[in-house]
């Protein structure tokens, strides 16, 4: 049996299966990325829920395996030489697990590169600037009675959605006909935005045309519609 023992995180999260991976998250566009790979990956894994309500990532046991107080984060019982990995930032964690199982990531170096790049396209433009125009428009922020902070994330926002919508013209997928875990990092923030944030109107979302067509397709695959229902327990 796989002793996960020396990890404090499994003392508020106790692992119920140790020899399977442990993931410590909430059904965010952040940690959906996870559970959606590990499920097209059919890998089995335990899903704990980190409660922002109860600051749970403030906890000394979740502190204790990322120091940087964010969902989703990973416990590896079988790692790199069979020992157990602790892993956060979900696009580190996407290459970790597509790499573990040589799927999800092109083996050819330079469609590999260029996944990554796309992969670095949602982590440093697409997630920060359409969280905040969640803020802005859903959030705390929408009581701002300066509109200028939202206005400019939006116009990036739709900046950013027309990047990508150019991108995937005659392209089933960010990298053509193979799905990768550029399409599983980016997708899920895209629904976000028009289906959570509810900002569709705002960065004129109907005329992203390609966008609209493989977020539909992406959202019909089985295995992202069961990540996207994480199965958490406390």
């Amino acid at each position: 049996m796989n002793d996960l023992s020396a990890f404090p995180i499994t003392r508020k999260w106790p692992a119920r299966h140790p020899d399977r991976l442990q993931l410590y998250s909430l059904p965010t566009p952040n940690g959906v990325k996870v559970s959606i790979l590990l499920e097209e990956l059919g890998l089995p894994y335990e899903a704990h829920r980190v409660s922002f309500e109860t600051r749970d990532q403030f906890s000394p046991e979740f502190l204790s395996l990322n120091p940087n107080n964010k969902i989703p984060a990973i416990l590896d019982p079988d790692g790199p030489g069979g020992q157990p990995l602790a892993l956060w930032e979900s696009g580190a964690i996407l290459i970790y697990l597509a790499e573990k199982t040589g799927r999800f990531l092109p083996s050819d170096p330079a469609k590999r590169y260029e996944t990554l790049q796309w992969l670095m396209f949602q982590m440093g433009g697409i997630g920060p600037m359409f969280g905040q125009v969640g803020f802005f428009h859903l959030y705390a922020g929408k009581d701002y009675a300066d509109k200028r902070p939202r206005d400019r994330y939006v116009a990036e926002a739709a900046r950013l959605l027309g990047v990508l919508d150019q991108r995937l013209a005659g392209r089933d997928w960010i990298m053509g006909d193979q799905y990768t875990i550029a399409d599983i990092a980016i997708l899920p923030w895209v629904r976000n935005l028009v289906e959570h944030y509810g900002a569709g109107e705002l960065v004129d979302y109907p005329r992203f045309e390609q966008v609209q067509r493989v977020l539909s397709a992406w959202q019909q695959r089985p295995a992202v519609l069961r990540g996207l229902d994480m199965p958490l327990r406390g």
